[in-house]
């Protein structure tokens, strides 16, 4: 190649170098530009000196090229770097670019099989790129290991701000130190090694969002893992977001049915609450969940589960329940599985609300279930020890209150004129030997609007859910209920706190007033009555009858051991022969005067046909 077509070549590379004004400053007081070149292959004396004054033209500076490198892995090209910033005018960076844009075109399965389809799209890509090479900010990793890297250099980085490393690896800043940066790496952190650079994008964590994320299984990036297929939607949000604002909320006063007796009745959750479900490994915490996600079925209810640190097969076998039940319509899960590394399940939670919060906006109503806390704060304790900050109490670093604070926060009612729509919230919290008092427990339970307490005790002696009434509370209370629950729950807790205490009382003793057996036995009944199987959630008017009958006596006659079979008998017997009145109730939500004289009257009639002790009844 002669002097005449060298000159053209660099002259053609070096035009394609984007020079803003704000560029122009970071040069204002330099006599003299030293810079480093990094080519596919070693330059000639002619071609250094060619490069040199095509700069100095370019940059309206004397340059001086201090150091000259050789990567064949640029391909072609050159890389231009003035401290920690660089133009990369690389054959490489230029096929990264085409390659982001292939990959953000979406083709239907159908498109795939026609050549021409297939063809106008990827031109349509092509036509769009640009290879115009703006300055970017660099770092360089000094060390890397167990998921986070430290880089020198990204003077303008900002906390919680993407940055991209080599091979489609990307990290998220969290450390903002005077010369380095701490980041955390998604993935691929094997690849990483010392030395390599790190660019910034400028942008923050984002997750795709949209209907087409409903009946799948992300990663928290927002990646299948379902082995589905792409998911195809053009809208992302961010994963970290401010909470709406007091002046955009309203009462939570709209009730969100679990399907669960014992919930609905004694700690009635509602659309847009808080509702923490705490206890030991192992007490029903992620039934109660799960249930209350099916439950959400017929009811526009958008449900979004988050599995944090769990087996990868506990999520498989939860995601073929909500297939099996029918929930997977309206159920999408974000997991990051124990195999996941400490900033993957720290991300989790965030990017299920970014997805709660698109539904949110289109003023739908979205259930999100975080599975669980204690993990994600434990994920969290690692990542931030890892980027040596302080540790506090427990080892746990001084901002964890807030990082569960600034979640929770984002789940709300939002009023008419901010849009309508809510985000439910049921965060699961892990308890060691029944001990609420923890650090963690104590977090969250300060953040919530009430909690589901489940007691090891209750689950071991059969009763489930094993909801123990005393420590478990709903802030929102009669607020979130409708006017018939209200009516058959209004007394509810009081008499199984009064059993339970009597109850204990009674072990001491055999002789017993008529009034106090009644007592107890009324309460053994309506503890039998609340126990519910799994994946048997209850609609609200089957719910209240339930309640209606053992609280007025209908149930007195019964053995305890046949109330469960009396309740299934009875509610067959109501929705085959008496359907009007579950009907009517679903509908007015309240027990009128003539509706509980037609629910007397049905009950009476089932009640001389049981036949207790004997299997079938009805």
């Amino acid at each position: 190649m002669n002097s005449k077509s060298k000159e053209a070549l660099w002259k053609q590379i070096l035009d394609r170098l984007t020079l803003t004004q704000e560029d122009q400053t970071l040069f204002e007081g330099e006599d003299l530009l030293p810079v480093t070149v990094t080519t596919a292959r070693p330059l000639t004396t002619e071609e250094a000196g060619l490069l040199q004054e095509l700069l100095t033209e370019k940059f309206h500076k004397p340059v001086e090229l201090q150091k000259q490198k050789v990567d064949s892995k640029v391909v072609g090209g050159v890389l231009i770097q003035y401290g920690d910033h660089i133009f990369d005018a690389t054959m490489k960076r230029q096929l990264e670019k085409m390659d982001a844009i292939m990959k953000a075109i979406h083709l239907n399965d159908q498109d795939l099989d026609q050549t021409e389809k297939m063809t106008d799209a990827l031109a349509q890509g092509v036509k769009s790129f640009h290879n115009d090479v703006d300055l970017e900010e660099i770092g360089v990793v000094e060390k890397v290991g167990d998921g986070i890297c430290t880089a020198s250099g990204l003077g303008g980085a900002m906390s919680g701000e993407l940055v991209a490393l080599h091979d489609g690896v990307y990290g998220m800043v969290q450390n903002l130190r005077e010369n380095e940066v701490g980041i955390v790496l998604l993935g691929g952190a094997t690849e990483i090694k010392e030395g390599d650079m790190v660019r910034r994008t400028g942008e923050i964590m984002e997750i795709p969002v949209g209907d087409a994320m409903l009946g799948r299984i992300v990663n928290p990036l927002g990646l299948p893992l379902d082995g589905k297929g792409a998911i195809k939607t053009q809208v992302k949000y961010p994963i970290e977001h401010q909470a709406p604002g007091i002046a955009a909320r309203q009462p939570v006063d709209v009730p969100l049915q679990t399907g669960l007796k014992a919930v609905d009745a004694l700690v009635p959750i509602g659309r847009g609450q808080r509702e923490l479900i705490i206890g030991d490994r192992g007490t029903g915490k992620t039934a109660i969940a799960i249930d209350t996600i099916l439950n959400q079925k017929g009811k526009d209810v958008i449900c979004i589960y988050v599995a944090i640190g769990q087996k990868a097969s506990s999520v498989a076998r939860l995601y073929h329940t909500f297939e099996q039940y029918g929930a997977s319509a309206y159920t999408m899960i974000v997991a990051a599985t124990a195999v996941d590394t400490a900033p993957m399940q720290y991300l989790a939670p965030y990017a299920g609300a970014a997805v709660g919060e698109y539904f949110m906006d289109q003023g739908k109503d979205v259930l999100i279930v975080y599975d669980d806390l204690s993990k994600h704060a434990v994920a969290y304790r690692a990542m931030s020890l890892l980027l040596r900050r302080p540790p506090g109490r427990e080892a746990y670093p001084g901002d964890v209150f807030y990082l569960h604070s600034r979640l929770l926060e984002r789940a709300c009612r939002r009023n008419e004129r901010h849009g309508g729509g809510s985000m439910t919230a049921l965060p699961i919290i892990e308890t060691q030997a029944g001990d609420v008092s923890g650090y963690i427990p104590t977090n969250v339970i300060s953040i919530t609007d009430g909690q589901i307490y489940l007691e090891t005790d209750l689950f071991n002696s059969g009763i489930r859910p094993a909801l123990n009434s005393g420590l478990s509370v709903s802030r929102v209370g009669g607020a979130a209920q409708t006017k018939a629950m209200k009516t058959v729950a209004g007394t509810l807790r009081l008499s199984l706190a009064q059993y339970r205490e009597l109850a204990a009382f009674a072990q001491f003793g055999s002789d017993l007033d008529r009034e106090t057996k009644a007592q107890l036995d009324r309460g053994a009944r309506v503890t039998e009555m609340l126990k519910q199987g799994q994946y048997q959630p209850l609609s609200m008017a089957q719910e209240v009858v339930s309640l209606y009958a053992v609280n007025n006596g209908f149930l007195d006659e019964v053995p305890v051991e046949d109330v469960t079979r009396y309740e299934h008998e009875m509610l067959g017997y109501l929705n085959n022969h008496c359907s009007i009145i579950l009907t009517r109730l679903e509908k007015e939500q309240k027990l009128t005067d003539d509706l509980k004289e037609e629910l007397d009257e049905a009950l009476d009639d089932f009640g001389k046909m049981f036949a207790p002790g004997t299997a079938g009844g009805m």
